[in-house]
């Protein structure tokens, strides 16, 4: 990352969450609004003002006033669209004191920040240390060092109340620098760390996600999934967060399906459902005391066997609607034995010197050099 022809190699830049600049090849947005999306370590983004209208774009790195002192961040939005994610993001636009941005950032003042970077994970360290040594119920997520080097944000876990007044003044003068305590949660400490989910793919609450919105068992079970906590939880040990990426549209495919009468009654006995496949929209069956005989059935057949059962008629259902284990059943056999793929080799072997004579003894091979 480059400013002013200085370089910044950030550790912790493959855990910043970016955002899609969707207006940038359109002309005249950056002039409608002087407020800045404005990120730094990890997720934390704040929003200042550009009052004094200076030239700058998505990717500087630029110095922002803060009570007190100053930090450095980087800009990801400016103009209309930092204005809308401000208004979005902020509850109460009207009651946030909107910062100004002082000026873009010097090779000076990234030589500062690099130096509180370097400070932060000894200075995490030894805060676990004291927090052990006073027997706080709590656990430090991560440190978080301002631009300016006098102030660091210490984000923590806790399940209930801590009384850290104490703390705050151990850190104070271990490190000799004002104390911010932060409280996050699991989700958000996943996000700090990283790592790679499930899916193969880096976690979406590093790589892009920065709201959190709470997740019940009850979205598993609307898209039949399985219940299984291993199956469900992601690295922060909470449900994962993509149990709500496709929530509505198996909800809306939920709604074709009928609610009640699912135990049909057939020629060849009562059928019990036992798995529902919403987006293929059907609904596999297993007849009552023979388990072996199972078969799907689409939505629309079930309706119309739901409409005979209520006139009294049990339906023989067609042959090839039933796919029975016994009849995708493979019988197969295997030898014990683990050297019976030697013994056919032995046996090759010997056809293969059956077809040579052999030679009479006392004759000779000579080999001619042709070179």
């Amino acid at each position: 990352m480059s400013c002013n022809g200085c370089s910044f190699n950030s550790s912790e830049s493959n855990l910043l969450v970016d955002s899609y600049d969707w207006l940038n090849d359109l002309p005249d947005t950056s002039d409608k609004s002087d407020i800045v999306e404005v990120k730094f370590k990890t997720t934390r983004r704040e929003y200042y003002s550009n009052i004094e209208d200076i030239d700058i774009k998505r990717g500087d790195k630029i110095v922002v006033a803060t009570s007190p002192g100053h930090d450095i961040g980087e800009v990801t939005l400016t103009g209309y669209l930092a204005e809308k994610q401000f208004l979005r993001k902020i509850k109460n636009p009207t009651g946030y004191k909107l910062n100004s941005v002082y000026r873009k950032a010097t090779p000076n003042d990234i030589k500062l920040l690099q130096e509180a970077r370097d400070r932060e994970k000894p200075t995490m360290i030894r805060a676990r240390q004291i927090v052990t040594e006073l027997g706080l119920d709590m656990k430090i997520g991560d440190v978080e060092f301002r631009g300016d080097n006098r102030k660091a944000i210490f984000y923590y876990l806790a399940d209930g109340r801590v009384d850290f007044r104490e703390l705050i003044k151990s850190f104070a003068r271990e490190f000799g620098i004002n104390v911010e305590m932060k409280q996050i949660g699991a989700r958000q400490e996943a996000g700090i760390v990283g790592g790679i989910g499930s899916c193969g793919r880096e976690l979406c609450c590093s790589s892009w996600r920065t709201d959190f919105k709470s997740i019940s068992s009850n979205a598993a079970l609307q898209q039949g999934l399985s219940p299984s906590a291993l199956k469900m939880t992601g690295a922060c040990g909470k449900l994962k967060c993509c149990l709500l990426y496709e929530l509505d549209t198996y909800i809306e495919a939920k709604s074709e399906f009928p609610q009640e009468l699912l135990h049909l009654e057939l020629a060849k006995g009562i059928a019990k459902p036992f798995k529902t496949d919403y987006l293929k929209k059907e609904i596999w069956y297993s007849l009552e005391g023979n388990a072996s005989v199972i078969f799907n059935l689409s939505v629309k057949q079930v309706k119309d066997i739901i409409q005979k059962n209520k006139k009294g008629i049990r339906p023989e259902i067609n042959s090839n609607e039933e796919n029975g284990k016994e009849e995708n059943k493979m019988e197969v056999k295997l030898d014990g034995n683990i050297d019976r793929f030697d013994k056919d080799k032995k046996n090759r072997n010997k056809k293969r010197r059956s077809k040579f004579k052999p030679r009479p003894a006392g004759t000779t091979k000579f080999v001619v050099n042709k070179n």
